[in-house]
């Protein structure tokens, strides 16, 4: 199983919903909860975020395996979000 790393920053809506879309998924396909999911905050961990910095622009931004398979824009709704984790899940099976 592969590991989907997402970039998120504190007081950010569109990273809530993405936590809120991982933690959905998870209670509705059980076997979403061995995705193993590393949450890196761009401002607290400022190391770890440089790796992907060059890859993404906006907050949430999810990789599987270091590579990008979603970046949030501007006035995504919880549903574009949630499917967008939901194809990051399916990209680590």
């Amino acid at each position: 199983m592969k590991k989907v790393t997402m970039i998120k920053m504190q007081g950010c809506p569109y990273c809530a919903k993405a936590a809120q879309a991982i933690e959905e998924l998870r209670a509705e396909q059980p076997a979403y909860q061995s995705v193993e999911v590393e949450v890196i905050d761009e401002n607290e961990q400022q190391d770890k975020a440089k790796t992907y910095a060059k890859d993404y622009y906006y907050v949430p931004s999810l990789f599987v395996e270091g590579k990008k398979v979603f970046e949030a824009h501007p006035g995504d709704d919880y549903d574009t979000i949630k499917a967008a984790v939901k194809e990051a899940f399916d990209a680590a099976k």
